[in-house]
């Protein structure tokens, strides 16, 4: 199977042709976000990092930045800094620019203020979409997809059905020799040892099970015990007990086959095939970890429903819920109906299937209602 995407100069291939507009650092977010008003063909990542940070925690924004300007549904990249912020704003265009991908750096302290900053940015910018558009769709074999997944607003169809869905989705893109990435750590609680049971090398099951006990470590040390309990009010009311209980249902969307690797949160697989990355149980920072990865089409997993896109990747959402389906279906894009007895096979084809459709350009609900600008990069904590 194929599907028509966008090549770039280092092989990857994108499913969009995105000119990213990305500020280093909150102060220039407003900046970065009215270029990209003035720009048609241009998408802005608006986060509120980049300042007061802790040595790992701004290595962390760093890689973050420099690998969402990587992704290969970006086809050029503007960079806005303030000046003073301690981002480094050289050090990220320079990862990017080994991509092959164009990329420019505006330091708004430098420049003379937002209306000048504005002004060559848009002008900037304008000449990269103009460039982008000669990048046309061409087909490629299906292997050079990498899926990513998340989920939020679970109840108790999405460990029963959207979960399963997706992970049977993944097991199809993994055996045809593509890439696919799994998140939110929290959420490994009390099921990492089936992760790790999975991992290709008693080393990476080690380094699953290190980076959940870490994770849950943070929380401890908070006076918070994440096991036997619940933490969200919207998953008790989805049906939904324990920790544990979501864990289970949670890990299905990753499907069955071998994990290669587990790595940090903002950095890319180094290996083929299923990996995961660090990352939170809260969906902006960690649908943000997946296009850092890399990924070029996500699947979101929702019983409750949520209208949260991804500013640079289409977000296909995925529920099992009837009543939400029904009755937020502008936000909905794939329905599983668990009162059909499909086998979960045929599900996950039909999932495939929607999905190489989104990545030949297809757009999804997220996308037409633009829902792309709440984002968040995961850091542990702030310098007073």
């Amino acid at each position: 199977m194929s599907f028509l995407g966008y090549p770039r100069p280092d092989g990857s291939v994108g499913t969009r042709n995105h000119v990213a507009i990305i500020p280093t650092v909150v102060c220039a977010a407003a900046t970065a976000r009215q270029i990209s008003e003035s720009v048609r063909g241009s998408v802005p990542f608006l986060h509120h990092q980049g300042c007061a940070l802790a040595p790992d925690d701004l290595a962390q924004v760093n890689r973050t930045l420099a690998n969402l300007g990587r992704n290969p549904n970006v086809a050029a990249v503007v960079l806005v800094s303030l000046g003073c912020d301690p981002i480094d704003i050289d050090g990220i265009a320079e990862d990017i620019a080994r991509s092959g991908k164009p990329v420019e750096k505006l330091v708004i302290q430098q420049v003379g203020g937002t209306v000048a900053t504005v002004e060559k940015g848009v002008r900037i910018a304008r000449q990269m979409v103009s460039d982008a558009t000669r990048v046309t769709r061409q087909q490629f074999d299906d292997s050079m997809l990498m899926f990513g997944s998340e989920c939020g607003g679970s109840d108790t169809t999405s460990g029963l059905g959207s979960n399963p869905a997706i992970g049977a989705a993944f097991d199809i893109l993994v055996k045809k020799g593509g890439k696919a990435v799994f998140s939110e750590t929290t959420e490994f609680i009390g099921a990492e040892h089936l992760l790790a049971a999975r991992a290709v090398t008693p080393d990476v099951g080690d380094v699953i099970t290190h980076m959940v006990r870490r994770y849950e470590k943070r929380f401890i040390d908070m006076g918070v015990d994440m096991r036997g309990a619940n933490p969200t009010k919207g998953n008790i009311e989805g049906g939904l007990t324990t920790i544990e209980e979501k864990s289970l249902g949670a890990i299905a969307k990753g499907g069955s086959q071998p994990i290669q690797e587990m790595y940090e949160y903002g950095d890319r697989p180094r290996k083929g095939g299923l990996s995961i990355v660090d990352g939170p149980g809260y969906d902006a920072p960690s649908l943000t970890a997946l296009a850092a990865a890399g990924a070029t089409v996500m699947f979101f997993s929702t019983g409750r429903g949520t209208p949260l896109g991804s500013p640079f990747v289409p977000v296909i959402k995925v529920t099992a819920n009837g009543a939400t389906f029904k009755t937020m279906n502008d936000n909905m894009d794939f329905y599983v109906d668990l009162e059909k007895k499909s086998h979960m096979g045929e599900i996950g084809e039909a999932l495939y299937a929607e999905a190489l459709d989104v990545a030949s350009g297809k757009q999804t609900k997220a996308e037409t209602l633009h829902q792309d600008v709440d984002n968040g990069i995961f850091i542990v904590g702030t310098l007073a």
